[in-house]
């Protein structure tokens, strides 16, 4: 039997964390999402570490699942009802839904670029350093150029980066997973 798929809206969340109901709250966004703006009783789990790290989330408590729109919040959604979850909720709309009714939020201080910032920088950087050297250096530099441009059209097509999720990887976009403890209430 297939387990049911439960949604909730932004103030119905807002509700259960204002009643301090007994629930968790797991961001699935990336660090750099997580520490530029999320609600203060979220616990960072990126949707890549979900599988590995589902442990540490109580099966017996209601999950309330967050991302940027509610489309990654749905695939940690299916993999946690997977590993016998039950009572999982993903919120619709995400932080741009919370965000836009104005809800609170908090940021780190020191919060690393957005990825789509990192990937700008780089897929730029790539391109113009690919169009210098095919001008100054050698013709078929031009190459690099076109291999980030049609990978950017391709991440464009499918709604996935493959920089962005290199660029996750590396340090200054990870943090201790300690440090972002679950808020039960």
């Amino acid at each position: 039997m297939l387990a049911q798929k439960f949604e909730c809206e932004i103030n119905e969340l807002d509700r259960v964390l204002s009643n301090k109901e007994n629930c968790l709250l797991v961001d699935v966004r990336e660090y750099p999402e997580y520490a530029a703006g999320r609600i203060a009783q979220a616990r960072l789990i990126p949707l890549g570490e979900l599988e590995t790290r589902a442990s540490e989330l109580d099966k017996q408590m209601p999950v309330y699942l967050i991302c940027r729109s509610g489309r990654r919040a749905s695939q940690a959604q299916d993999k946690l009802l997977s590993l016998g979850f039950r009572d999982v909720y993903n919120v619709r709309g995400g932080m741009m839904a919370w965000q836009a009714a104005r809800l609170p939020i908090e940021s780190s201080q020191n919060a690393p670029w957005s990825l789509e910032r990192q990937v700008r920088l780089v897929a730029g950087s790539l391109v113009l350093l690919g169009t210098l050297l095919s001008i100054f250096v050698y013709s078929a530099f031009i190459y690099l150029a076109m291999f980030v441009g049609a990978g950017l059209v391709f991440a464009a097509l499918t709604d996935s980066c493959a920089m962005a999720m290199l660029l996750a990887k590396l340090p200054w976009n990870k943090t201790n997973s300690q440090t972002c403890s679950i808020q039960r209430g």
